[in-house]
């Protein structure tokens, strides 16, 4: 296969640049690529008018970057992101992306940090996988996980969220796009733009690729207030998204009494394989989940303890952090996420 890329940099800042890639290009020749790479770039570029692009260029499947994609069930293939807080990362890639075959299309779970994570993505699919892409899944508006969907709109997909997804990314996608450009180079992040939702989930979904159906549940505020998971039941595959992290310290950017009690109420069952939006895939749900209750559980014990004692927020925060610190050891990016953890469950837990 041939894919369509164009070199395209900011109209407001000529060296800022990065290639994308144009999914409507994709041709099983490189002549046949060329012979539409001037249209499609044009309108590409016409619906971009803050980039300005180069003369289009048809370069083979093998010569692209690509994520690594690894088979963990029949049909189901997870890219694993780093470990670390996007603030620790170099390009951003940290979160978990999953793919699901059917025998008529395929759906994405989580596109990926950027347009870069995307594209790269999208090549690695495209290697293995000719079928239409149909869904793209999106867990939820954080951008590690959500920023590289116009790659995938582009081709085809259905962008699927939960139903508070647009307005959250209506409310911070300006704020997390300034983050990107302030994190990382600019081909990690020149062309990536906020893609909303085409439909919406509320309370729960099925969708089928083709005897292969896909359950998808939006849950109460947790993690974040747009928390969505996906259960493929050819596999019993359970995409938890965000709300199980493994590795990677757990974020506390919803309630946590709302997240404790998702925990509790046996969200994964019935699942053989459950891939958490953060770190490796586990066989059990005591596995996957065991070391995020201990943290939250404590999290929450030691702010109930700051609340009762009296103290304000400003001593509490590094209180709680401090009490804490015998669990570093079994998380990454762990002081500045603590921090902000503790801030968020004092606010919330004050009030009980």
């Amino acid at each position: 296969m041939f894919h369509l890329i164009l070199a395209v940099c900011l109209a407001s800042a000529p060296d800022d640049c990065a290639d994308v890639l144009l999914p409507q290009g994709d041709a099983a020749s490189q002549q046949a690529c060329l012979e539409k790479a001037g249209r499609i770039a044009g309108d590409w570029l016409g619906a971009h008018p803050d980039l300005t692009g180069g003369t289009p260029a048809c370069r083979a499947n093998a010569d692209l970057p690509a994520s690594e994609l690894q088979a963990v069930a029949p049909g189901v293939f997870v890219s694993l992101g780093e470990s670390l807080q996007m603030e620790d990362s170099a390009d951003g890639r940290i979160a978990n992306l999953g793919v699901v075959v059917g025998r008529d299309s395929v759906a994405v779970i989580d596109a990926g940090v950027s347009r870069a994570e995307g594209q790269a993505l999208y090549t690695a699919l495209r290697r293995i996988i000719d079928k239409p892409i149909s869904h793209l899944i999106i867990t939820h508006m954080h951008p590690d996980h959500s920023f590289g969907a116009a790659v995938f709109a582009e081709a085809g997909a259905q962008i699927l969220g939960h139903h508070a997804l647009p307005q959250a990314l209506e409310g911070r996608g300006g704020a997390y796009l300034a983050n990107l450009a302030d994190l990382y180079p600019p081909a990690e992040w020149v062309g990536t733009r906020v893609v909303l939702p085409d439909a919406v989930v509320n309370g729960r979904m099925q969708i089928d690729l083709g005897d292969r159906v896909l359950d998808l549940r939006a849950w109460p505020t947790a993690h974040t207030e747009n928390d969505l998971t996906v259960f493929d039941r050819q596999t019993a595959t359970f995409f938890a998204g965000d709300l199980l992290f493994r590795e990677l310290t757990p974020v506390v950017d919803g309630s946590l009494r709302g997240w404790l009690e998702w925990l509790d109420s046996d969200p994964a069952a019935g699942a053989r394989l459950i891939v958490p939006g953060h770190g490796a895939v586990a066989g059990s749900w005591a596995e996957a989940s065991g070391p995020q209750r201990m943290f939250l559980n404590a999290l929450a014990a030691e702010t109930r303890k700051t609340v009762d004692s009296g103290q304000p927020m400003s001593s509490a925060v590094p209180a709680i952090a401090k009490a804490l610190e015998p669990l570093k050891k079994d998380w990454t990016s762990f002081e500045a996420t603590v921090a902000r953890d503790a801030t968020v469950a004092f606010q919330e837990l004050e009030w009980e």
